[in-house]
């Protein structure tokens, strides 16, 4: 709660940046401070773009799950090999502290993870060949949203209305679902009931404030060059007061859908819930879809877990790519915003990084693993 009353000063003062100047993160500098104005976040921006291969994973297990039997729920797939050979590559997923619950994620989900969606190729010297599937969910990625924002914030804010509420219909869906498995309370109760010796731990305040900022998209540009799109006299206190709660609120919620399912996959193994619990891609990408394989009607509960994740990530990614194009427009208006090239400019950034990211859809090198 301390993480989140610090960040929403953060939030405010960065929109409020943007709207003041309506400039971008970039230009914004030379009405306030003019020795300020720096590259810094252009660079920054282009790391940002990396989050796109959580699409093209979600993409791929979406597409998976629309089968008769769900892939990672047998062993008869030409990719399973023995629980011992594979039971290293989790750590990929996990903190090494975490690599003691590796008995408890079966077989058949991580292979299907390492070993069908990733691939493992022969050393750090051997990039390895593009996997076509996953080369085909980052094109369908990127051309989704080139023609989300190929109209800047014309079109990027009516996709948005879209891809922003959809995901909250999928988390209620899942809600109500995991809150009527069994074994679900003991699972809630190891979410709300943490343990309070943790909290005179500096790491743990010190992960909670990096969530925060990472959560609220500070310091990254993303709000200074949104809060530019807003008219001079918008109350801008009230509305990131709001959004700084919706975000917190939605993260809070969705700590049931997680903990339900976490405390019923436990109860179906017969282990603790601590041992089930993951985070990161390793919760998205194993331990769900190993629950939901669980479950009646696996395939419909896949669907919807990884449309949400699908739709919470694109909108995150057409937003962060909108901002870099307006902040790298605001430099050379009169040659970007002229009518015709505004959309070819953003075609050219839309292929260039779709040919950049081909590298991240090879085989995985097995010295990461």
């Amino acid at each position: 709660m301390l993480a989140v009353v610090c960040g929403i000063p953060l939030f405010l003062l960065e929109t409020s940046v943007g709207q003041y100047t309506q400039e971008g993160f970039i230009t914004c500098w030379r009405k306030l401070c003019p020795l300020a104005q720096g590259y810094g976040h252009f660079v920054m921006k282009l790391y940002d773009f990396i989050y796109i291969i959580i699409q093209v994973w979600a993409l791929f297990y979406l597409a998976s799950s629309f089968t008769s039997k769900l892939p990672w729920a047998s062993c008869d797939n030409t990719w399973n090999t023995e629980f011992l050979k594979v039971t290293i590559f989790i750590c990929l997923f996990s903190k090494p502290v975490n690599c003691v619950g590796l008995q408890s994620l079966s077989n058949e989900t991580v292979n299907h993870t390492i070993r069908r969606v990733l691939v493992v190729s022969g050393g750090i010297e051997e990039l390895g060949s593009v996997r076509w599937e996953l080369a085909l969910c980052l094109l369908l990625c990127w051309v989704f949203c080139y023609f989300s924002i190929w109209k800047s914030i014309r079109s990027s804010g009516k996709v948005a209305y879209f891809t922003a509420t959809f995901p909250y219909a999928m988390l209620l869906i899942l809600l109500i679902r995991g809150l009527t498995l069994p074994g679900a309370w003991e699972g809630i109760y190891f979410y709300l009931y943490p343990d309070l010796n943790r909290l005179a731990n500096l790491e743990v305040w010190i992960e909670a404030g990096s969530q925060i900022c990472f959560s609220y998209s500070v310091a990254i540009g993303t709000l200074s060059v949104l809060g530019s799109y807003n008219e001079y006299n918008n109350n801008c206190y009230r509305d990131c007061f709001w959004l700084c709660l919706l975000n917190s609120g939605t993260s809070f919620v969705a700590g049931f859908v997680v903990f339900s399912v976490l405390g019923f996959m436990a109860q179906k193994q017969g282990v603790a819930v601590n041992t089930v619990a993951e985070s990161g891609p390793g919760l998205a990408f194993i331990a769900y879809p190993q629950a939901t394989a669980m479950m009646p009607l696996p395939q419909f509960w896949t669907v919807c877990f990884f449309l949400m994740l699908i739709f919470l990530s694109v909108d995150t990614h057409f937003v962060t790519v909108e901002c870099f194009i307006a902040s790298i427009s605001d430099l050379f208006p009169k040659h970007l915003r002229a009518p015709g090239r505004s959309e070819i400019f953003v075609l050219l950034i839309c292929l260039f990084f779709f040919l950049t990211h081909l590298t991240l859809v090879t085989e995985v090198n097995k010295i990461f693993l």
